[in-house]
């Protein structure tokens, strides 16, 4: 890199978690480079930052298979025109953030023709698919994850990688106060509670929102005291929710119904009871013990359980290499077995300090400073040196 001139950064987000992690590492490359330029695509927050997006944040925005062989035609064209304005702008460094089955074919391009390439959140290729690693490593020259064992997996497969650490850990504070969230959220501070958190797609509350609801239901007539808040996701969900809600009358005076505030309710509970995905990980960083229930549409299941190399599901169980919190799949997420693993939480008062605070280390682990660490690592690879030792996946053991 030429110190007597500005680093030059491509960027290219596909969505708007992406354009959040883009600001933030804008950011905190600023603090490291002083002025840089930064071109690709991006929204709003990285815009204000000072990008120049050469076309709109929704532009890969393109969810499901028979929309994304629609506009297959039009996000090659898009992904040609990247293509030629890296090329003749010329930058120190590319980076994707997220959007894989876009940014590494673009990475792979550019990598070939001389400019280094690094990509920001891992797909999930250490779950299924484990042979496009191959092809991320003829892709990048980093790989930045948030996670521990993403490292592991690209390190055994011999991809350099950087784990920078989780930005929601970064977002979440280590010390939490239960109390506190209770009365912000209008709950008894001295009875049980346990947060629901039935999903946030309609799919979601279809399959496990009658589940989690009969189970609630039965669990107040064991536990009298006991209240429920459920958070939805969306203004829709919601009104899914209220509907179904008027088919379990034993839960008049124990639930509340609220908008958003999933983290409140999750730091306000004993107990989580949740679908898989981004919250169990968001539980976890609320230091709270949880059930993990989920359930597809058979077809789905069926596929999954051949495709996917994984022994577990959930972040936490992942992140710790063993099996932290019950996990109930398919015809196992019977209501008898949500109520019999939740009774069993909130029996075992000793088992949830422990489980909290092995979730606060976690925690810890993860707080790391990802943005700062990223800017760190791309140091590195555009001045041609080795990884810092500080990110690699050895320091977080």
């Amino acid at each position: 890199m030429n110190h007597s001139r500005r680093l030059k950064i491509y960027l290219v987000a596909g969505e708007l978690s992406g354009d959040i992690l883009g600001a933030s590492l804008l950011r905190a490359l600023k603090e490291r480079f002083g002025e840089i330029e930064v071109r690709g695509i991006g929204g709003p927050r990285m815009i204000a930052e000072g990008m120049t997006s050469r076309y709109p944040l929704e532009t890969l925005s393109v969810m499901g298979l028979v929309e994304v062989l629609k506009h297959l035609p039009g996000l090659m064209r898009v992904r040609r025109e990247l293509r030629r304005d890296a090329l003749a702008w010329q930058p120190d460094i590319m980076l994707g953030i997220d959007a894989p089955d876009f940014n590494l074919g673009l990475e792979r391009q550019l990598r070939a023709a001389g400019i280094t390439t690094a990509h920001y959140v891992s797909p999930s290729v250490w779950a299924w698919r484990q042979g496009r690693v191959k092809g991320i490593a003829r892709s990048v020259d980093a790989m930045l994850t948030f996670l521990p064992f993403e490292a592991a997996f690209y390190q055994r497969h011999d991809v350099p990688v950087a784990f920078v650490g989780h930005p929601l850990a970064d977002d979440l504070p280590l010390e939490t106060d239960r109390q506190a969230a209770r009365s912000e959220l209008g709950l008894a501070v001295d009875r049980p509670v346990l947060a629901v958190l039935p999903g946030s797609r309609g799919n979601e509350i279809r399959y496990m929102g009658p589940t989690f609801l009969e189970s609630a239901q039965r669990l107040c007539r064991a536990m009298p005291n006991l209240q429920v808040v459920i958070p939805a996701a969306t203004e829709q969900r919601q009104t899914e929710l209220a509907a179904l809600l008027a088919d379990y009358p034993d839960l008049d005076g124990h639930v509340a119904l609220i908008a958003g505030r999933s983290r409140e309710a999750m730091v306000a509970s004993d107990v989580v009871m949740l679908t898989s995905g981004t919250a169990a990980l968001e539980a976890m960083l609320c230091h709270r013990p949880m059930l993990v229930a989920y359930r597809m549409a058979p077809m789905t299941h069926w596929l999954a359980r051949h495709l996917v190399k994984t022994e577990w599901i959930s972040l936490p169980n992942l992140i710790a290499r063993e099996s932290l919190v019950p996990e109930l799949i398919q015809e196992a997420a019977s209501v008898e077995a949500v109520v019999a693993q939740v009774l069993s939480l909130f029996d075992d008062v000793e088992g949830r300090h422990a489980l909290e605070a092995r979730f606060a280390a976690m925690h810890a682990d993860l707080q790391r400073g990802a943005s700062a660490r990223s800017a760190e690592t791309i140091e590195a690879l555009v001045q041609g040196k080795p990884l810092p030792a500080s990110v690699s996946v050895e320091s977080s053991e």
